[in-house]
């Protein structure tokens, strides 16, 4: 196969492992009952005039499936990561007793499972639509070659490339998203 085509089939193999590895990060994000301190991110506190992620500014544990505890470093924060968690509506109320944070992760409802059911499928559907943008721009820049005096048959076969490692990317989207929805529909 001619060197530039390998490069261009690397890259979109590069790009959609980079698109899988974005959706399971979302994803971990989402709760499904269970406390994990990966909930908190993406929320950050204003500390001493910079904006920062809780992560930097406390110790964040989780001491059993239902709970996670936050202690900050400098007491002086702890109002301030209280109304950070609160502004993110992430659907815990923090309760502060002056030098941590704990947070009671409640059961989810059926009508909250689903919710997030639905959210876990539209989050696969981007990383579907992501995939296969690159597949298409991949075979864009693959025609191009053709000027460049690449025979339409390597083409057509790393066209054929291409299809198959989007099919294959596109399975492991589908079975990530199912592992997920059992794990938020498990009671």
């Amino acid at each position: 196969m001619v060197e530039e085509v390998q490069i261009y089939l690397d890259d979109a193999k590069e790009k959609m492992d980079n698109s899988i590895n974005f959706l399971d990060n979302e994803l971990s994000k989402m709760r499904a009952g269970k406390a994990s301190p990966r909930m908190l991110e993406g929320i950050s506190v204003e500390y001493y005039g910079t904006i920062s992620p809780i992560h930097q500014v406390a110790s964040i544990t989780s001491p059993d499936a239902k709970t996670i505890n936050i202690q900050p470093w400098d007491r002086n924060v702890l109002p301030i990561i209280e109304k950070a968690i609160l502004v993110a509506n992430i659907g815990v109320t923090p309760m502060n007793n002056g030098e941590i944070i704990r947070l009671i992760i409640p059961p989810l409802t059926e009508e909250r499972r689903k919710s997030i059911v639905k959210q876990v499928k539209n989050e696969g559907e981007n990383s579907k639509i992501v995939i296969r943008n690159i597949r298409r721009d991949t075979n864009d820049e693959l025609k191009k070659l053709k000027k460049d005096g690449v025979s339409e048959d390597e083409i057509k076969d790393a066209e054929d490339l291409v299809q198959k490692m989007t099919d294959n990317f596109i399975k492991k989207i589908d079975e990530i998203i199912s592992k997920k929805e059992a794990e938020v529909m498990k009671v």
